[in-house]
C-alpha cells in the first residue's frame, strides 16, 4: 500500500517562504516520478512541479518557475517543494502524488497515488 504524507504547510506573509515535504512509503521510492499539485478554493487542481525517478530531472509550471523548486531525497523517501517569494495567489491545498512510472507528467490523471494535502495560506 503506497502512502504519501505531506507536511510543512501553514500561514505565511507575501514574500515569505515555506518548504513542503512529502514522505512516501509502501514501495521503492527512487524508481518513480513524483509531483506536486495544488487546488485553490473554487478552482481545479493544477500542476505545480514534477521530478523524475532515477535521473532527478524536474519540470515546473510557468506560474512558479524561478520561485518554487522540487527536489527529492531517495534515501529518506521524501520529496520537497521549496517555495520562495510566495504570493496570495499561491494560496491553496498542496498535494503530493506519485506515478507508476519513472518519467514525469504534468497531468494529474497520470498519477496513481495521492496524499491528503497540506494547506498553504499566503496573506497580503
Amino acid at each position: 500500500q503506497v502512502q504519501l504524507v505531506e507536511s510543512g504547510g501553514g500561514l505565511v506573509q507575501a514574500g515569505g517562504s515555506l518548504r513542503l515535504s512529502c514522505a512516501a512509503s509502501g514501495r521503492t521510492f527512487g524508481s518513480y516520478a513524483m509531483g506536486w499539485f495544488r487546488q485553490a478554493p473554487g478552482k481545479e487542481r493544477e500542476f505545480v512541479a514534477a521530478i523524475s525517478g532515477s535521473t532527478g530531472n524536474t519540470y515546473s509550471a510557468d506560474s512558479v518557475k524561478g520561485r518554487f523548486t522540487i527536489s527529492r531525497d531517495n534515501a529518506k523517501n521524501t520529496v520537497y517543494l521549496q517555495m520562495n517569494s510566495l504570493q496570495p495567489e499561491d494560496t491553496a491545498v498542496y498535494y503530493c502524488a506519485t506515478r507508476r512510472y519513472e518519467s514525469m507528467s504534468y497531468r494529474a490523471s497520470e498519477y496513481a497515488y495521492w496524499g491528503q494535502g497540506t494547506r498553504v495560506t499566503v496573506s497580503s
